[in-house]
């Protein structure tokens, strides 16, 4: 090899080590800045997922409460819908927050464990079941809501236990993301 075929590569094998140095850099950059976007979101995540727990602890017994005074009042046709719901302060539905979860399954999912996403995912789905079922209730109460059947007033009832049994599977599901 000559002078300058060994000039060649030393000029080569520096430039090669550089860019080697600076992937590394940046990579430990990248890295740096996901895990601290990660713990973010975590945090965040688990104040929703406990203030969310928290809202559905609180509005359950008061769910019960009206399901229990349409019990009481379901044969009396001097009462209407209405006037249980006004005896009660109308139907209580938690808030379900997942802000932070749909902020990190639409940008950086990957940075999550299977299983937490997976549970996520399970959680996101129970949010959409009640509040479809909330929806549901709702359209059904506006055009009954000076009905004083017994048929109407049980079927309100059923539609609350129905929207609790999906409280509790949510609870349990959110239960399991904030003890980990």
């Amino acid at each position: 090899m000559n002078k300058a075929t060994i000039e060649f590569f030393k000029e080569i094998l520096t430039i090669i080590v550089g860019i080697l140095i600076a992937l590394f850099i940046n990579n430990w950059n990248e890295d740096r800045k996901d895990a601290k976007y990660m713990n973010q979101i975590l945090i965040s995540m688990d104040k929703e997922l406990r203030e969310t727990n928290k809202d559905i602890k609180k509005k359950m017994p008061q769910q019960q409460t009206l399901i229990d005074t349409l019990e009481f009042y379901k044969k009396n046709d001097t009462i209407s819908i209405f006037d249980v719901m006004m005896k009660v302060n109308g139907v209580q539905i938690p808030q379900i927050r997942i802000s932070s979860w749909k902020a990190i399954s639409s940008s950086k999912i990957e940075l999550l464990e299977y299983d937490r996403v997976s549970t996520l995912a399970n959680i996101e789905e129970q949010k959409e079941l009640i509040l479809s079922k909330t929806q549901y209730l709702m359209n059904f109460l506006y055009p009954n809501i000076k009905d004083t059947s017994t048929d109407k007033k049980e079927l309100v009832m059923l539609m609350m236990q129905d929207i609790m049994v999906s409280e509790k599977d949510l609870r349990k599901e959110i239960e399991m993301v904030i003890q980990e």
